[in-house]
């Protein structure tokens, strides 16, 4: 079976009863959700004026994943903000992680931030192409700040998926997987799942392939599938 889980709305779930269950079936936590940014209650990195609170989310977030023993927020952009140039949103965003470095990687923490399609699912989202998140990357120039690549919502808004993953893997700490359209399991769309593993091993990457898909059948069918499906490629 798989080994770890992912964690979205920690703040929900009691953490004592969670870390408890988590242990009981060997389990590794690979990620929590560090800030809510597309959520109301949230705070942004592209608004400078959500810094402060979005560091407190942070911070609050880094406690719970010590608490989960995972090392790794999924951090969000937030949307575009009207009638603030790009260049300004860019910068509190580079300006935003790195005063969340200097929060996190004392503890050892790697903040994963996720670029989203806004064809589909995500209309306003600012970050939503890979270009601007690995120069946002490069200007950061952190280890402890990382790519999530979702491999569904980079194929809805470029496509190029092997090509972008072998230039970029250095900055990359984290995959999503999901088939296009739907976002269902691998196998269900048009992405060649097996030629993308292949290239993600290949390079090196240990890190979380994590399953972020909606089953179009049995889920634990599912599951299985795509398991198998990784297996044969590395």
């Amino acid at each position: 079976g798989f080994h770890a889980f992912e964690f979205g709305n920690w703040r929900a779930a009691d953490p004592v009863a969670t870390t408890a269950l988590k242990n009981k079936l060997g389990l590794e936590c690979a990620c929590i959700v560090g800030n809510r940014a597309v959520d109301p209650k949230g705070m942004t990195l592209v608004d400078p004026r959500d810094r402060e609170g979005f560091l407190t989310e942070i911070k609050a977030s880094m406690e719970a994943a010590k608490r989960f023993e995972t090392t790794r927020l999924v951090t969000l952009s937030g949307n575009e903000i009207p009638g603030m140039p790009r260049e300004a949103q860019h910068r509190s965003i580079v300006e935003g992680l790195k005063a969340a470095h200097d929060v996190v990687a004392p503890h050892g923490i790697t903040l994963i931030l996720e670029p989203l399609n806004t064809l589909v699912n995500h209309a306003g989202y600012y970050l939503n192409y890979t270009r601007e998140a690995f120069e946002i990357m490069r200007e950061v120039a952190s280890p402890n700040v990382k790519i999530l690549f979702d491999i569904y919502h980079v194929q809805i808004m470029e496509g190029n998926l092997i090509d972008t993953i072998r230039k970029n893997i250095a900055h990359i700490g984290h995959f999503h997987v999901g088939d296009v359209p739907g976002r269902n399991e691998p196998g269900t769309g048009e992405i060649n799942y097996g030629n993308v593993f292949k290239a993600i091993h290949q390079l090196g990457f240990r890190n979380f392939v994590a399953m972020e898909y909606r089953p179009s059948k049995d889920p634990m069918a599912t599951l299985a599938e795509v398991r198998a499906l990784y297996q044969a490629c590395v």
